[in-house]
């Protein structure tokens, strides 16, 4: 008799191949939907954890079964990448917008646009860090601190702690997330590059975290290790990556494998992008209004900034429609008063604030 796993493969190999037949396979990754899934904070048992993950590839689903204690910090990675990705276009007309369906962020990732190279980037990214952090905790056991780059120690340090394996974290992001970008088309060109890209932000942020040893504080010798920044810090990072984001066009090559495409810059006149920019070859819809072919959700009733003149204010959020003003009453904590030792105490005081929206 055949086991449950071995069948699993069989089946999604057969839809994968029918799926063929008629349509193109999604241009986003299904498999992030691992986020969203309680199921997958805990390891459970094997069949279970990895047949219940929508959208994997057959490389991806041996990947899961042989590093299945892993799988949860894979997991938690694409979470802080989609909750960075929200963090970073929250004030934005698209503000990574997430729907209850397998697809997660639904049909505006299909085009191959600014904001499918920010997200496939940053999700690389959530996995590569979340995977490299807890090698250093000790979650693992197939991996743990980085042992091959501490070099010479500086003057009144020494190294110690546990540097944290970004290179592992990174090697990981590269077999799971780019398994399925495998096809000789655009799109996984393009996917590849931004996947990389997000990988690589890591090593440029990487940073020595020290800690003080000594009498009272007397710092007479620090303890040194290579240590992740924090995510915001990735997050911030690739959103300049985005804003300066490199349109390329499409160029298709005879090999002898049949036709190939490859991806060059548009404008001759700019720098080509380097691995660490993001690349796009198609144009964003402006996201004003709703359109379910596209993904957008529209900008009605998004709170906007009266005051300001970027993005997130009312004039460009709400795309010239204008917006409504109402009044809301909040209760909050005021004339707070630090009693020794050791408490505080504050009044409810109930202020008025002004809360405008688009129309």
């Amino acid at each position: 008799m055949f086991s449950e796993t071995f069948l699993r493969m069989i089946y999604l190999g057969c839809l994968l191949f029918l799926c063929g037949l008629t349509h193109a396979i999604p241009s986003y990754p299904i498999w992030w939907s691992l986020a969203v899934g309680h199921q997958y904070s805990s390891l459970g048992s094997q069949p279970i954890l990895c047949g219940s993950i929508p959208g994997l590839v057959p490389k991806q689903l041996r990947f899961c079964r042989n590093y299945v204690e892993i799988m949860p910090s894979v997991a938690e990675g694409v979470k802080i990448g989609i909750q960075e990705c929200q963090h970073q276009f929250r004030g934005r007309r698209w503000n990574c917008t997430t729907i209850n369906d397998k697809a997660i962020f639904g049909p505006v990732l299909d085009k191959a646009t600014r904001e499918s190279a920010f997200v496939h980037a940053i999700a690389s990214a959530g996995v590569a860090f979340a995977v490299t952090r807890s090698c250093a905790e000790g979650s693992a056991t197939i991996c743990g601190c980085d042992t091959r780059h501490k070099g010479p120690p500086g003057e009144g340090w020494k190294w110690g702690g546990c540097s944290e394996d970004v290179e592992f974290g990174s090697m990981v992001s590269r077999e799971f997330a780019d398994a399925r970008e495998n096809r000789p088309d655009a799109r996984s060109a393009m996917n590849r590059h931004n996947n990389e890209a997000g990988r690589t932000s890591l090593n440029d942020n990487m940073f020595l975290k020290c800690k003080c040893h000594g009498l009272s504080g007397s710092c007479e010798v620090k303890t040194c290790w290579w240590s992740q920044p924090d995510f915001r810090v990735i997050g911030d990072y690739m959103k300049d990556k985005y804003d300066s984001a490199s349109e390329m066009v499409v160029e298709k090559h005879k090999e002898s494998r049949g036709w190939v495409e490859t991806l060059r810059s548009k404008y001759n006149f700019f720098k080509p992008p380097t691995e660490r920019d993001l690349v796009y070859y198609e144009s964003s819809p402006n996201f004003c209004e709703p359109n379910p072919e596209t993904g957008s959700f529209g900008t009605r009733d998004r709170t906007c900034n009266l005051t300001s003149h970027g993005i997130d204010g009312c004039d460009l959020l709400c795309c010239g429609r204008g917006h409504n003003t109402q009044t809301e009453k909040r209760k909050e904590k005021c004339h707070c008063i630090f009693h020794w030792c050791c408490y505080v105490s504050c009044q409810e005081c109930v202020r008025v604030y002004d809360v405008h929206t688009c129309k």
